[in-house]
């Protein structure tokens, strides 16, 4: 199967902070299927490094007050895009992102609150039909 993964996990270091965060139980899946990277927020446009992001209501701001959401939103019609492209038929992506989350999201303050919904590429894969995980979950793949 072609799996759609955030790029972060797969070790790429494309976050905000311009780190990775390597996941050794999404990196094994890679013997039996086939791991598609995605950033999206680097596909939206953003820069890494970048300034933190995080919902604010309707509105994805980063932590200099600048509002981000155009960018966010464009990223996750790209990882549809490049999901359908590739016919990946699963995502895998970076828990508690503004992009990527897929059950739990930051609320806004920047103080590590979380509170529960999705980010906008999560959003947008699930709405094309596309199931979507959290790097937690990999016990619900088949």
């Amino acid at each position: 199967m072609k799996i759609l993964v955030s790029a972060c996990l797969l070790g790429l270091r494309c976050r905000y902070d311009g780190q990775a965060k390597p996941n050794a139980n999404v990196l094994v899946l890679g013997e039996k299927h086939t791991l598609v990277p995605c950033c999206p927020e680097q596909l939206g446009g953003l820069p890494t490094p970048r300034s933190p992001s995080e919902w604010q209501g309707k509105r994805i701001v980063n932590q200099a007050g600048q509002d981000v959401t155009d960018q966010y939103l464009r990223g996750g019609e790209e990882a549809v895009r490049l999901a359908r492209t590739l016919g990946c038929e699963l995502a895998i992506l970076k828990e508690r992102s503004p992009a990527c989350g897929s059950r739990e999201i930051y609320d806004g303050s920047f103080s590590g609150v979380l509170l529960p919904g999705e980010g906008s590429a999560a959003r947008a894969l699930r709405e094309a039909g596309i199931p979507v995980l959290g790097e937690s979950e990999l016990d619900k793949l088949k």
